[in-house]
């Protein structure tokens, strides 16, 4: 099916505004302006655009510490998400958050988070509040790929499937899990092999590219929102910049 050329435009501005955000991010923080870590979504950005851009505003979503693009392809508003960064009470948490902890429940963002792995049972509570409405919705868990190496990865996964829940897990494999090749980490060329072990369709796609990204997802979540229950989807990705940045650690630069 062909992708119509308005959501090609909107997808493009949408990775742009993120790259964007990214960049100025990263430049705030290494002039002292910005306090904490940040995480870049640099190289990342047409996993979260491709997956957002098949979900309504009433989906739900969970993101990770590096959840800056999932805000904005969700839908964020990219003024207070700053704010936040710069810890301004015109934050999303009045700036006591920071990078880490940003939400907006209004767009179906339930929120990033700082702990590795947490957000996969979010995201299955969000799937299973979905069928109980029975309204169509779905959610939708971002993780990377060293989230697959943690309990909760595997206890998610598993309760999707016996409840056969809407949901979809976008593993975004940046290749990194900080400074550990997932290669040396994982026995397994691709992820989405774990998925066979849980009864749900699992595929691999490439995701530097927005339209094989959008197309998968795309088929994932249609199948999730007809009620055919999870699906994996992994994305093999990779991240420009440092696992994370920060003026207090500078061998996490780039």
């Amino acid at each position: 099916m062909a992708v119509e050329k308005e959501n090609i435009i909107r997808m493009y501005t949408t990775m742009l505004t993120i790259r964007r955000f990214e960049e100025r991010a990263s430049l705030e923080l290494e002039s002292g302006n910005i306090p904490g870590i940040v995480h870049s979504y640099i190289g990342q950005e047409a996993v979260a655009t491709g997956v957002c851009a098949n979900l309504t505003v009433d989906d739900r979503i969970v993101s990770t510490h590096r959840g800056h693009g999932h805000c904005i392809a969700k839908g964020a508003d990219i003024k207070r998400m700053m704010a936040e960064l710069y810890g301004r009470k015109t934050g999303y948490c009045k700036g006591k958050g920071g990078s880490m902890h940003i939400a907006d429940f209004s767009v179906g963002m339930l929120g990033a988070n700082g702990i590795v792995g947490a957000g996969l049972p979010i995201a299955v509570g969000a799937a299973m509040a979905a069928q109980l409405e029975g309204r169509g919705k779905v959610a939708v868990s971002f993780f990377g790929d060293g989230a697959c190496q943690e309990g909760t990865f595997h206890e998610a996964l598993n309760l999707a499937s016996i409840w056969k829940l809407p949901i979809v897990f976008v593993c975004e494999n940046n290749l990194y899990g900080v400074n550990t090749p997932a290669h040396y980490a994982i026995p397994l060329k691709d992820i989405a092999e774990r998925a066979k072990a849980y009864a749900m369709p699992g595929i691999v796609v490439d995701g530097n590219d927005i339209l094989a990204v959008y197309e998968a997802s795309r088929d994932a979540i249609g199948k999730a929102r007809a009620g055919d229950g999870p699906y994996f989807l992994e994305c093999k990705t990779y991240r420009w910049r440092g696992h994370a940045e920060s003026r207090a650690f500078a061998d996490l630069r780039p």
